[in-house]
């Protein structure tokens, strides 16, 4: 690696600039994780599409091929190794992956998925309901994130009172600030209180997919251990992506009045989701990849054993789609890569595309004039590099005159 590294994040800089940076650069770039770790970042849709049609031949998901993780290079207190090391969904190969794969995915096929709009809508309705005589809110705190919460929360059976709890310990897991040992609590946390909610799924099934999940265990070969690891991936995944895409969606119609007035006169809420996704994607830096031996992406020379990444930001690549930088959602996205391709593809992405879509639609439909109460470009961004996404949506809901 060259001795100038592009850093994830780089302090003051919004983690969409950085980026944005790397692109410019190359297809694959070397950077540096927090605490020095050193890795490389697939960037354009070419190196991206390669690292993704090489997982299980030419790139591994667990730490085990990775000797950075077991000489020293990476501490062991290291904060992201609570991600990394984890043996969940997104850290198996092969027969191990498929084998929990297809024990969740049953739940997340487009039908299934398509059974769920009436409650999602009530949800959403429900919702704006409580802040509809509101003149001005965050749409952040009041709509964006609560909804994705109560969304998987309740799907996996997560009482109302304890779905805050997985916002915070989903907070404190991709945030670059936490400590080694604020993770590991957050995680321990988590762990225990879903390890409960299985036992309890044992004792007392009920109409939701933990319940589902726990009675096809013998037929799938889960255990409990593995279904705990499962459900907090799914759910911390399923909430915090979607918050930040709506959010995004948000501030890109308000600072794109054409294309907003456009959305809303053919009810093209659908290709609002896409553009948003290809615009400015929710998750970004998707980081835990090893390369199993020397390999080359989009002609750079990566060694065994390298930590290789991709960033899920994709469609900003001018290579790829011209004036990036443009929200337009009459564009053509038909090669999506927001969500990953392959064997690891995203579970959630009929689910996160449902969800939007109601609730972009219904948002839009019942306030008609809602519009930010300052310049999208004053908006705070959360300074993380997993995710991306606005820290508040201040809203006028309706016409101040």
């Amino acid at each position: 690696m060259t001795e100038s590294l592009f850093q994830l994040p780089t302090a003051g800089e919004p983690v969409i600039d950085t980026f944005d940076r790397m692109i410019r650069t190359g297809p694959i770039v070397p950077y540096e994780l927090p605490g020095g770790v050193q890795a490389w970042m697939a960037v354009s849709h070419q190196a991206v599409e390669e690292v993704l049609a090489g997982d299980g031949t030419l790139f591994s998901k667990s730490t085990k091929n990775c000797p950075a993780m077991h000489d020293g290079t990476v501490p062991a207190d290291w904060p992201l190794r609570v991600l990394t090391d984890a043996d969940h969904l997104l850290n198996l190969d092969g027969a191990d992956h498929m084998r929990m794969r297809r024990a969740i995915a049953r739940a997340f096929t487009p039908a299934r998925v398509a059974q769920l709009q009436p409650r999602v809508q009530q949800l959403t309705d429900d919702l704006i309901d409580r802040f509809a005589d509101q003149p001005e809110i965050d749409l952040v705190e009041h709509f964006t994130m609560p909804l994705p919460v109560a969304v998987i929360c309740e799907l996996f059976g997560v009482p109302a009172g304890d779905q805050a709890k997985f916002r915070g310990w989903t907070a404190t897991l991709i945030s670059h600030t936490s400590s080694g040992e604020q993770t590991q609590a957050a995680m321990g946390e988590m762990v225990g209180y879903l390890t409960g909610l299985v036992e309890d799924k044992h004792r007392d099934p009920g109409d939701d997919l933990t319940s589902d999940l726990v009675r096809a265990q013998p037929e799938n070969g889960i255990t409990d251990a593995e279904l705990v690891e499962m459900l907090w991936i799914i759910i911390v995944a399923g909430h915090e992506t979607t918050m930040h895409l709506l959010g995004n969606a948000v501030v890109a119609l308000s600072a794109n009045p054409d294309q907003l007035a456009t959305a809303k006169d053919g009810d093209r809420w659908s290709e609002v989701v896409e553009e948003t996704l290809r615009y400015r994607n929710a998750a970004c830096a998707m980081f835990n990849r090893y390369a199993l031996t020397d390999v080359r992406i989009a002609g750079v020379d990566i060694p065994a054993g390298a930590i290789v990444g991709w960033f899920a930001g994709v469609g900003r690549d001018p290579r790829k789609h011209a004036d990036p930088q443009v929200f337009d959602i009459a564009r053509d996205h038909s090669d999506q890569l927001a969500f990953g391709r392959g064997p690891h593809f995203c579970l959630g992405a009929h689910l996160a595309r449902l969800e939007s879509h109601i609730a972009l639609a219904t948002l839009y439909r019942r306030f008609p004039e809602l519009r930010l109460v300052c310049d999208p470009a004053e908006i705070p961004y959360a300074p993380q590099f997993m995710t991306n996404g606005p820290l508040c949506v201040p809203v006028h809901l309706r016409s101040l005159g």
